[in-house]
């Protein structure tokens, strides 16, 4: 059993991730921006904890992923770090920088040994190696949104972290059951998976590390 912090536990890959890694026996932290409480996601409870259905239950706590200090004190102790993080109030320019550098300051800080990154398809490579962003006909009024987290990625390569980046290859699947599988792939506008199925990757690459300080796609 691992202990995993997830960062952005309100919201649905952050969902997801607390959920799959629940399932498989992991205690789990989540982390929010906003009131602790979380309803809707097995076996969490309040912001203290406590008993649930025979098991320690999982803690809520508030933390802002830009507060390196705060996500020091949030990370310590823990075996892995999953960031599923967005802030649609905020310019992505400065927010998901700030978000890197602080994580990388706070991981390194608290001896984490282990970074997942919830990442996007835009930044990744397709088959014939152009960066999907980079593809004719890609809407490119987000370019600065693809950017910011092309930006992540530098921070991160930059760091001693041990981390990945991981996103859909292509968008996520709103209306199909999950799988429960999951297929590693170059980057397809048109390829989907669901939250759940995501979910399954990023912990994967907790209980058994395959890919190192790269972003990939899954499908």
């Amino acid at each position: 059993m691992s202990k995993i912090l997830v960062i952005g536990a309100r919201g649905r890959a952050g969902r997801a991730a607390i959920e799959e890694a629940r399932r498989r026996g992991h205690e789990v932290t989540g982390v929010a921006r906003r009131s602790p409480e979380l309803t809707g996601v097995t076996g969490v409870t309040g912001s203290e904890g406590g008993a649930g259905d025979g098991e320690l239950a999982d803690r809520i706590r508030t933390g802002d992923v830009t507060d390196a200090a705060g996500m020091a004190i949030l990370a310590t102790g823990h075996d892995a770090v999953v960031a599923a993080v967005y802030d649609g109030s905020s310019d992505p320019s400065t927010f998901f920088p700030a978000a890197a550098r602080a994580l990388v300051s706070a991981l390194e800080k608290a001896a984490v040994p282990r970074l997942i990154w919830v990442g996007l398809a835009s930044i990744l490579p397709t088959a014939n190696g152009v960066l999907l962003m980079d593809r004719p006909g890609y809407p490119q009024e987000y370019r600065p949104f693809y950017l910011a987290h092309q930006t992540v990625l530098d921070i991160f390569r930059s760091s001693g972290l041990d981390w990945v980046s991981i996103a859909p290859a292509g968008d996520f699947d709103h209306t199909e059951a999950p799988r429960g599988s999951y297929q590693v792939a170059p980057a397809d506008a048109t390829a989907q998976i669901t939250y759940a199925d995501l979910a399954v990757a990023l912990i994967d690459e907790i209980d058994h590390p395959t890919h190192h300080a790269t972003a990939i796609g899954v499908v």
